[in-house]
């Protein structure tokens, strides 16, 4: 079953390496027949949190806001694209989550993590972890985790060498977790309105 999928990126650093992954998960998802969008935190510009969507009047929040409140409802699952800064996650892609709170609720997230180095990100995938359960969202339990990221993907999005053979062959049972967990949450609410 077709879903509308958002794969959320945060980076704002000027060789940044991770829209590489970004573009691999759009690139795959849309091949599983997904209607895929890529939401850039850095080319979207939010301003630093001051005032969430919910604190507006309505119809008073910056276009920008408004537009991507819009994409966030109307979207069945999401994918966190997150590289790791000091143990920790990215600001950016923090920034941009924290806008909104009730805009994520029932939707199943997913997190792919990427680094230089061997790590992988893996210690920001952990963080988000809980930050997104906090915001509403159910996290599935697969991940990816990509490192050294200029050994995996290429500047085109591309795999290459073990490493990219390697996320290839992580990426079906990732996808269809993702695809699992949006079909279950699709049904349920067709069936009954969540709670609040």
């Amino acid at each position: 079953m077709s879903s509308r999928i958002l794969v959320l990126y945060g980076s704002y650093r000027r060789d940044r390496m991770g829209i590489r992954l970004a573009n691999f998960l759009v690139a795959q998802l849309a091949e599983r027949g997904h209607d895929v969008e890529l939401i850039d935190a850095q080319a979207v510009g939010l301003p630093i949190l001051d005032r969430m969507y919910k604190e507006y009047p309505k119809g008073e929040a910056p276009e920008a806001l408004e537009t991507l409140a819009g994409k966030i409802v109307a979207a069945d699952a999401f994918v966190f694209v997150t590289g790791e800064y000091n143990w920790g996650m990215q600001p950016g892609l923090k920034n941009l989550t924290d806008h909104f709170l009730e805009e994520w609720f029932w939707r199943p997230a997913a997190i792919a993590s990427y680094s230089a180095g061997r790590l992988s990100g893996v210690r920001s995938g952990l963080v988000w972890h809980g930050t997104l359960s906090e915001m509403g969202m159910v996290v599935i339990s697969s991940s990816l985790s990509v490192g050294p990221i200029a050994a995996t993907l290429d500047a085109s999005a591309q795999p290459t060498g073990d490493a990219g053979a390697a996320l290839e062959k992580s990426f079906g049972r990732f996808a269809a977790d993702l695809e699992w967990w949006t079909d279950a949450a699709k049904a349920q609410k067709a069936k009954v309105q969540p709670p609040y």
